[in-house]
Order: structure tokens, then C-alpha cells, then sequence
């Protein structure tokens, strides 16, 4: 065998596990076909944290508006992107120096599985022993009329000057957080969603509380609907003149845009019609398609081997197995039932590394904490809010730390957690709606993971003023019962 363990794509749930493995002896192969690190690093999450600080920060310092604000804080987008561009194209290169430095081999290009045991990229065949397929989603680009005028997530995330009216489809993650940024930035958007909720996966009342403040700076939100067609609002004689962006949307894996690639310029002037399928049309200067990820598994070589998928990814077991006993998968592509997050995939890889050193059970999760970078933000960790209030093994405890004088110094008087103990007061969950929501996330995650008590809780002395410190502070009127 040419290695021990060949991975099939180069991001967090291939390498940080695959460091050990070649710390450990063996031998490995990272094959990538586009860039060193995978969608967070080059396109997705990185990119994101970057462009949303500056609103992040804007937000906040309008809640000093008539009480000590002097002026406004503006974002140059066009700035803002040249500093985004800056540093994300360092990170594949940092990248391709670490897997150096860890003694891992890289193949530049698509990997083809053709057997159990065998690899192809390009006119190259590489034998191994074991197989980690590690290829991630891509986003879902609907089958309609129009198609090749929707944006993805990549395209947005890498856009030259913010779109005065953009028609986001979808309220999930991508949708929302894209839609504060423009709040933020004072322009318009309207979100079309197919069912009757956002973020679903969050606690309603603070994803309402959320959308009413999108609202308020020009965001419109149509529930239970869906769309049927894009329309260009320019003639176009030539069809090959049209917004080409089609490729970049239905392969947004691949980072480079064609430079040979022809975008009329008339239809972002002009605009776009996106008809509903209740009648209603809607006109923007830009449409996103929002409306989650699809495994990123189209020839790849699974026939080969006889395995299958769906849209959730390639099932596997306990130990992250396919069906085919040497081959697995890790982070997105797998279909655990376990939250698609980065942090999650980081989990992946790490086990597996000692998974195929033999020196590990089945896999087990921690609470995951998520969070939806909306502005503010929302976090939920561990048993959710409406589960506590439908079961009598839980009880659900608001907290309202944000009124608590000290928070006074951010003027952030409405962050609020919900918090979830069961009948021994031991904390299992929390909902937080704040603008420093994922720091309080993590706060609790390891509440809940190391089993902390209310008590020893009450025992400890924290940094004041900071919002962990109150809300923790206050956790104590459920220990005592005040």
C-alpha cells in the first residue's frame, strides 16, 4: 500500500486528526481540488466573521444612540472586502505550510475512489489501507426557471459593493445572518420562506425578537411561500450574454472564479423578478439562494464501491464506518444526526484518528452549542427551551441578565437566557438571545458537560463587570429559590 490513510478533502475533518495519525507512524495522504482547508477557511465561516465584526460593532454602538453616541460609525464595504480578501488568501497557504510541517503528503485535485483500496487523481493512482471521505456540502440551488441568476453563499461572501435590494430565499443561518448584515448596512431585503418558521432550530420567541428588529430596518419576511421563477428585467438577445453565474452557484465548491466568465451588467442595473408561487412577484437587484447545504459527493467515486447517500450526506456508524468496513466519513458529509458545524467535524477527525489507531469506543457527543450570527445573536446548547416546558422532568428559568445594572456599561438591556435544569437543579440547557450570545454558549456548554452544580457554581468568583459574571450571578435565584 502506498499509505495508511488517504482523506478525500483537506478541511477541519480531515487534518486535525490526520496530524496524529502521522505523529503515530502512519503514513497519509490529503487529497484537495481546490483550496488547502475547505469551505470554513476559504469561503465560509472565516469570511463571515470578518465581514459581520464591523456591523456587530455598529449595532452595538447604537444602542448608545441618545444617551452618549456622537456621530455614525459607517462601513466601507469595499474596504472591508479588500481586508476580507487579504486574509483569506493567507489561510490556504498557512495551510499548505502546517500539513508541511506535520509530515502529511498532499495531492492537488479530485479524488476518485475506484475501489477500497484505491484513489485516483488526475492520471495518478494512490493504494491505502483505509479511506476517509471528507468532502463536506455544497449549498442547494433550486431546479427552476431563472436558475442561473441565484447566488450562493460564495458569491455573497465575496461580493464587490452590497446589493441595494436583495431577495434572500431561505431563513436558516445563511439567510438570516446575510440579512442582518444588510439591516445593518441600511439597505433592503426581502426573505421568502417555504415554511412558517426561521431558524427553526432556535428558540422562537428570541427568533422573533430578531426578525421585528430586521423589520424595522427594512427587512420583509414572507412565511409559506415558495419560489417558482428568477426573471431578468432586461432583454437579452444572446443567451450567452446573460449574468453567467451559473457555475459558480452550482459548484461553489470551487473557490476561483472563471475570468473569461460574462456578466451583463444591465440585469444588476435593471434588476430581477422572482415570482412566488401564491402570485406575488418580487423585485430585487440580486437574488440569494439560502435554503441550506447538500452533501458534496457527485463523482466522487461512490459507485465504485456501492455506496449511497442522501441529501444529509453518507450514513455511518457508531465508529463512523460506511457500509464499506475500510472506508468512513467524517464532519458534514457524514450523516450522524449530530449538528453540521465545524466544531463538530473537528470532533469527527480528532476520534477518528483514534478510531484507526484502535484506541476508541464508539463516538461520543458532548453538548453542542450553535449559534446564529444574527444581530443580535442567538445560541442554544444542550435540551432546548420547548422541551423543558412540555416535559415534567424539566423546568425552564429566564434569566434576564441584560437588566442587571452591570450590562448597563453596553447598554445591551435586553439579553436574556433561558435556562433549562432538571429536577435535581442540575443545568442541561440554555437559550441565550444576546449580543455576545456564543461566549455565553460556551460558558454553559461547559456547565453542562463537566456537570457543574448551581451550587459550586454560587462558590466560584468570576471577573466583574462582564456578562458571564451577572448571568451567572443570577443563576443563583434558581439554587435558592428567590
Amino acid at each position: 500500500m502506498d499509505y495508511d490513510v488517504i482523506y478525500i478533502g483537506s478541511g477541519n475533518a480531515a487534518w486535525q486528526g490526520g496530524r496524529f495519525l502521522r505523529k503515530a507512524g502512519l503514513k497519509v495522504l490529503i487529497i484537495e481540488e481546490s483550496l488547502y482547508g475547505g469551505a470554513c477557511a476559504n469561503r465560509g465561516c472565516n469570511s463571515k466573521a470578518l465581514l459581520d465584526a464591523p456591523y456587530e460593532i455598529k449595532a452595538l454602538a447604537d444602542n448608545f444612540e441618545g444617551v452618549g453616541k456622537s456621530g455614525d460609525f459607517d462601513v466601507n464595504w469595499s474596504d472591508l472586502m479588500k481586508y476580507k480578501r487579504k486574509r483569506i488568501a493567507g489561510m490556504s497557504i498557512f495551510l499548505d505550510g502546517k500539513f508541511d510541517e506535520y509530515d502529511l503528503d498532499v495531492a492537488h485535485g479530485k479524488g476518485v475512489i475506484l475501489d477500497e483500496h484505491t484513489v485516483q487523481v488526475a492520471d495518478r493512482k494512490f493504494t491505502t489501507d483505509k479511506i476517509v471521505i471528507c468532502t463536506g456540502l455544497k449549498p442547494v440551488i433550486p431546479d427552476i426557471k431563472g436558475k442561473e441568476y441565484l447566488h450562493d453563499s460564495t458569491d455573497f461572501l465575496d461580493i464587490e459593493e452590497l446589493p441595494k435590494h436583495a431577495v434572500i430565499i431561505g431563513a436558516g443561518f445563511v439567510g438570516m445572518e446575510f440579512a442582518s448584515i444588510l439591516a445593518e448596512a441600511g439597505h433592503e431585503a426581502d426573505v421568502i420562506i417555504r415554511g412558517n418558521m426561521a431558524l427553526k432550530y432556535f428558540h422562537q420567541p428570541y427568533v422573533q425578537n430578531v426578525i421585528e428588529i430586521l423589520k424595522e430596518k427594512g427587512i420583509r419576511f414572507h412565511f409559506n411561500r415558495t419560489v417558482k421563477e428568477v426573471i431578468s428585467n432586461v432583454e437579452i438577445d444572446n443567451p450567452e450574454d446573460r449574468v453567467s453565474n451559473v457555475t459558480s452557484a452550482q459548484n461553489s465548491d470551487e473557490f476561483l472564479r472563471d475570468p473569461e466568465a460574462k456578466i451583463d451588467n444591465r440585469a444588476y442595473e435593471n434588476g430581477f423578478t422572482v415570482n412566488l408561487d401564491d402570485g406575488q412577484s418580487i423585485t430585487g437587484d440580486y437574488v440569494i439562494a439560502a435554503m441550506g447545504r447538500t452533501a458534496n459527493v457527485e463523482d466522487i467515486g461512490l459507485e465504485n464501491v456501492g455506496l449511497t447517500y442522501t441529501n444529509k450526506g453518507i450514513k455511518v456508524n457508531g465508529h463512523l464506518q460506511t457500509e464499506v468496513p475500510n472506508i468512513y466519513a467524517s464532519g458534514d458529509v457524514a450523516d450522524t444526526g449530530i449538528a453540521k458545524l465545524v466544531t463538530v467535524a473537528i470532533h469527527h477527525s480528532k476520534y477518528l484518528a483514534k478510531e484507526l489507531l484502535g484506541e476508541a469506543d464508539e463516538i461520543t457527543y458532548p453538548v453542542v452549542p450553535a449559534v446564529a450570527y444574527t444581530i443580535p445573536r442567538i445560541a442554544t446548547v444542550g435540551v432546548p427551551a420547548y422541551i423543558g416546558d412540555e416535559s415534567d422532568e424539566y423546568d425552564v428559568h429566564t434569566i434576564r441578565y441584560g437588566q442587571a445594572y452591570s450590562l448597563e456599561l453596553k447598554n445591551d438591556r435586553t439579553a436574556e437566557a433561558k435556562v433549562i435544569v432538571d429536577k435535581d437543579l442540575q443545568i442541561v440547557g440554555a437559550e441565550i438571545y444576546a449580543a455576545d450570545a456564543e461566549n455565553v454558549a460556551n460558558m454553559f456548554a461547559f456547565i453542562i458537560n463537566k456537570k457543574i452544580t448551581l451550587e459550586e457554581l454560587d462558590e466560584m468568583i468570576y471577573a466583574f463587570p462582564s456578562s458571564s459574571s451577572v448571568c451567572l450571578y443570577k443563576l443563583h435565584n434558581i439554587h435558592y429559590k428567590f
